[in-house]
């Protein structure tokens, strides 16, 4: 394959940041994007919503389904997935956008925090992929991705944030278990992580602020990237912990430079995103 054009796409979150710009690079072949999202008003401290974001998708090329929910509600999940199917026909991808980041100690986690992120993360990738297997078992080329890391378990990383840790690398373990289980059907299930931080509102306000974004990507590389993954033939491209700089470099792209949030930085000034060595 070599285009999204007709294909439906189930987000999670992705009223801004990576998930909206992966959505924008689709929406350009003219796909159609469904989000579930929280975001129907907006943020005292983030840009964007649910609706901001379908207006910019529809302004790309594409077709835009604002679905307002939580995907920590089954009700909701399931809400998503109808009302996806019965506005374009099917769903062809699901992505895992949707997380929730806290970098604390063990001893500094609030429980709800932690419980949040299990929810978010882990149990909201496992539930969004589950409800929509019988819609991708009917696709031509179904994928499902997740926005998570390579499990890496050395000390360096299990010992530096646990909660958070366990979180992603829950996505991670969801994802590369859904590509095992239901690999006889042809769907795909990868996930995709930078090797430098990405400019977005988490980095901005949990990373390290202006320094640290200025020393990043912009999130046009993850959905350079994630269309890449999309494309290709779900059969042939399972069950893999991809990294966004490899999925490009593999497809020919070796210049990086028009990535940088600050034009020009080189490659060994940009800050490294965390899990991987």
């Amino acid at each position: 394959m070599t285009t999204l054009a007709g294909k439906t796409i189930l987000m999670s979150g992705g009223s801004r940041g990576i998930g909206l710009a992966i959505a924008l690079r689709a929406a350009r072949d003219g796909a159609n994007i469904a989000m579930l999202a929280k975001t129907d008003t907006p943020h005292p401290k983030l840009e964007g919503t649910i609706h901001t974001a379908a207006e910019q998708i529809r302004a790309a090329g594409g077709n835009a389904l604002p679905i307002v929910g939580d995907v920590r509600e089954d009700d909701d999940i399931t809400e998503a997935v109808m009302t996806t199917q019965g506005e374009f026909g099917g769903i062809d991808i699901v992505i895992n956008n949707a997380s929730v980041i806290d970098l604390s100690r063990s001893l500094d986690l609030g429980a709800k925090k932690y419980d949040l992120m299990q929810d978010v993360n882990v149990r909201g990738t496992f539930m969004l992929s589950r409800a929509a297997i019988p819609q991708l078992r009917e696709a031509a080329n179904p994928h499902i991705l997740s926005l998570s890391p390579p499990l890496n378990p050395t000390p360096k990383w299990l010992g530096a944030h646990t909660g958070y840790t366990l979180a992603k690398y829950g996505m991670t373990m969801v994802t590369l278990g859904l590509a095992a289980e239901f690999a006889s059907d042809g769907i795909a299930a990868n996930t995709l992580w930078p090797r430098t931080t990405i400019a977005t509102a988490a980095v901005q306000n949990l990373l390290g602020g202006d320094k640290v974004m200025a020393a990043s990507r912009t999130a046009d590389i993850y959905a350079d990237a994630a269309y890449a993954v999309l494309t290709k033939q779900a059969a042939e491209y399972s069950g893999q912990s991809l990294i966004v700089e490899d999925v490009l470099e593999a497809d020919g792209v070796t210049d990086f430079s028009g990535y940088a949030a600050i034009p020009g930085t080189p490659d060994d000034r940009l800050f490294p995103d965390i899990f991987l060595d």
